[in-house]
């Protein structure tokens, strides 16, 4: 456990620049009863920054694997009705949420994939819209990490217990910016004007397509929508609050057609996807859809995945980050999507965000479905960026430009 100090800038910038609550506002913290003194820091810091109630929804990943085990999969399929009502009445608050991950890799080995997909599938039916709400930048969110013993001696396996635990929190603070000595609140806002200025390039250049090449074997081409929005770092509510989804973040990422997809994508590091390790996969994918996939380890996960439903075998995410960053550049595999998307260029299997089209937080799905748009309960991110990954921004008049040499941005 880091010190009193740090743990408080780490709440305080979860607070104002994760959220940024605002005064008399719900906040709905989501975390685990690993990370209970993280939780009450952020807490305090909410209710300092004037919150109207903080309201701590914990869950115990343990308690949750026993439940997969024993209970019948109808009863899992059952979401009672006032978990709804609970969501709909945050919603009805207008409150901001913010979700502390500390996963626990590979504590769901052995349960059975379909019976967790079913459940999965059922919980996220019945919130989709929740789901809705929050991807559409309704209202601010947030997701940051916290450590837990199992996840930090996966990460540092040279370590044990405590040790283990203290590495990953000082892993986990260096690449939120967070030092000794240091505000981070202004190194955030000043990083979030680096990101915007890539955004504005890309934004400006509007390419059709882009092409992406390595050595590994990644070779593919993803349409993007028309009129796409690049974004990243900092966004904006519907009613113009800025806010952080992600606790770090190095990207800029938009929306590809959703039929737009051909070829192959080699990932490059393993996806942690219902408590299970997917490692060493593939993707190819033909006119939008993933058509084959193999993976050296939790190739039936996999497939639970791309077949959750209907459109989590289509793309709705695309991102770049320069292989020359600094979670690239710390060596360390997080094993967690939060930390390894942004140490590598990533794309996401399932929903896209409104956002990454212009005018798209305030359209209908159908409106959106017409230009490309991806719908999904899922929305898994992936990597695939290397050293030698190179990305060609291909124009409308199929002149190609180059975005990426030697796996970092050029332009």
């Amino acid at each position: 456990m880091p010190n009193k100090k740090l743990l408080e800038k780490y709440a305080k910038l979860t607070v104002q620049i994760g959220v940024n609550v605002q005064r008399d506002q719900m906040v709905v913290v989501r975390a685990t009863t690993e990370n209970t003194a993280f939780v009450r820091a952020i807490t305090k810091e909410a209710y300092l920054a004037g919150a109207k109630r903080v309201q701590v929804q914990w869950s115990d990943d343990y308690v949750s694997r026993t439940g997969l085990e024993h209970m019948a999969v109808e009863t899992l399929e059952e979401v009672p009705e006032w978990v709804v009502a609970q969501s709909q009445h945050f919603i009805d608050e207008g409150a901001c949420f913010i979700s502390v991950t500390s996963p626990i890799p590979g504590l769901n080995k052995g349960v059975d994939p379909q019976k967790m997909q079913r459940a999965g599938k059922a919980m996220m039916t019945k919130l989709s819209f929740v789901q809705q709400y929050v991807m559409g930048n309704n209202t601010q969110w947030t997701v940051v990490a916290a450590p837990n013993t199992v996840w930090a001696e996966k990460v540092f396996p040279d370590l044990t217990g405590d040790a283990a635990e203290e590495a990953l929190w000082q892993a986990i603070l260096k690449a939120c910016r967070i030092e000794t000595d240091n505000d981070p609140v202004n190194d955030w806002k000043m990083h979030n004007q680096t990101l915007a200025k890539h955004n504005a390039i890309l934004n400006d250049l509007q390419f059709k397509a882009l092409h992406f090449k390595n050595g590994l074997g990644t070779d593919i081409t993803i349409e993007l929508v028309e009129n796409h929005v690049w974004a990243g770092g900092q966004e904006h509510t519907t009613k113009g609050v800025v806010f952080n989804p992600n606790l770090p973040t190095e990207e800029t990422f938009t929306m590809p057609h959703k039929f737009g997809v051909n070829g192959k994508v080699v990932a490059t590091k393993p996806l942690n996807y219902q408590g299970n390790l997917i490692e060493n996969f593939w993707l190819d994918f033909k006119d939008g859809k993933v058509v084959d996939f193999d993976a050296e380890k939790e190739k039936d996960t996999l497939r639970n995945l791309i077949e959750f439903d209907a459109g989590s075998c289509y793309l709705g995410e695309i991102a770049l980050i320069s292989h020359d960053s600094p979670i690239s550049n710390s060596g360390i595999l997080f094993l967690n999507t939060l930390f390894d998307e942004n140490a590598s260029c990533h794309m996401a299997l399932g929903r896209a965000y409104p956002m990454n089209v212009e005018g798209g937080t305030g359209m209908s799905q159908e409106a959106l479905e017409k230009l490309g748009y991806n719908q999904s309960m899922a929305h898994s991110d992936f990597m695939f960026g290397s050293a030698d990954l190179s990305v060609e921004g291909i124009k409308k008049d199929g002149t190609r430009m180059t975005i990426f040499a030697n796996g970092n941005f050029v332009i």
